[in-house]
């Protein structure tokens, strides 16, 4: 069973998902940085492969980006650092990035590596879902990779329950219709589309981004999903203690609990 699915066979709720972007704040953080996530706790991680247009991105994550590009990290060079990971890590790893750089990469050989590696799921932001269905759809399930798609409070119903049945794994359900970036809490409209979502039974397990940084924001939407994904939070912890994903660990679950 690909450990997505497991993951949430096993865990139904209160699942806490962490994204880093891979070269940052220094080119060889990557595998440091699983192994510190996995060792406090963390369910599920995502690494971001760096591009110079993330236009889902906030600036936290932009400059996370630039600086990994600007200290060589290429999709090639994070596959290789990914070599043997399953050896160090057995928690959901998921690539997420751009479709630009996994074209320029092969789409199916995009697929192969992350077999070969260990990736569990990839998330392109800006992959039509039609596309999808289309063209990356029967590749990546060959491969048993898990292509988890995103809806926003903007997403019509019936897309949103396409998604439900054409997708495997979970589905990424972001908290508003803006960039990426920490928020203090979430206002009642946010929390009305989450209860909208969670009105409609899907048939695939959700988990809310975008914006959660600390106990309040995590508290409102942790009920509405299965679980939360943080990014900026933790991508500002890595730069403040200068790449010690142990420390950028164990601060943001303080955040998260006070």
């Amino acid at each position: 069973m690909n450990r997505i699915n497991q993951l949430f066979s096993q865990k139904k709720a209160n699942i806490l998902s962490i994204y880093f972007c891979a070269g940052h704040p220094s080119f060889d953080n990557t595998v440091p940085t699983i192994q510190a996530l996995e060792a406090h706790g963390i369910d599920m991680i995502e690494i971001g492969i760096p591009f110079s247009d993330p236009m889902a991105d906030g600036p936290v994550i932009q400059q996370a980006a630039t600086q990994a590009l600007r200290g060589g990290m290429t999709l090639r060079k994070l596959f290789a650092q990914l070599e043997g990971i399953r050896e160090k890590a057995s928690l959901p790893l998921i690539l997420m990035g751009y479709l630009n750089p996994i074209m320029q990469f092969g789409f199916e050989a995009f697929c192969q590596r992350c077999r070969e590696t260990g990736i569990d799921g990839v998330i392109i932001p800006d992959l039509p879902f039609k596309d999808y269905l289309a063209d990356y759809k029967p590749i990546a399930d060959k491969y048993d990779l898990k292509v988890i798609m995103l809806i926003t409070p903007e997403t019509s119903e019936t897309r949103i329950r396409d998604i439900d049945a054409h997708t495997d794994g979970f589905i990424y359900m972001v908290s508003s219709a803006a960039i990426t970036g920490a928020q203090s809490d979430f206002n009642a409209e946010k929390q009305a589309y989450f209860k909208r979502i969670n009105a409609m039974n899907l048939h695939h397990p959700r988990m809310i981004g975008f914006g959660i940084s600390n106990k309040q924001t995590l508290e409102t939407a942790a009920p509405h999903a299965a679980g939360v994904i943080i990014g900026s939070k933790f991508v500002s912890l890595l730069e403040e203690y200068k790449g010690d994903a142990k420390r950028a660990a164990e601060e943001l679950l303080k955040a998260l609990k006070n």
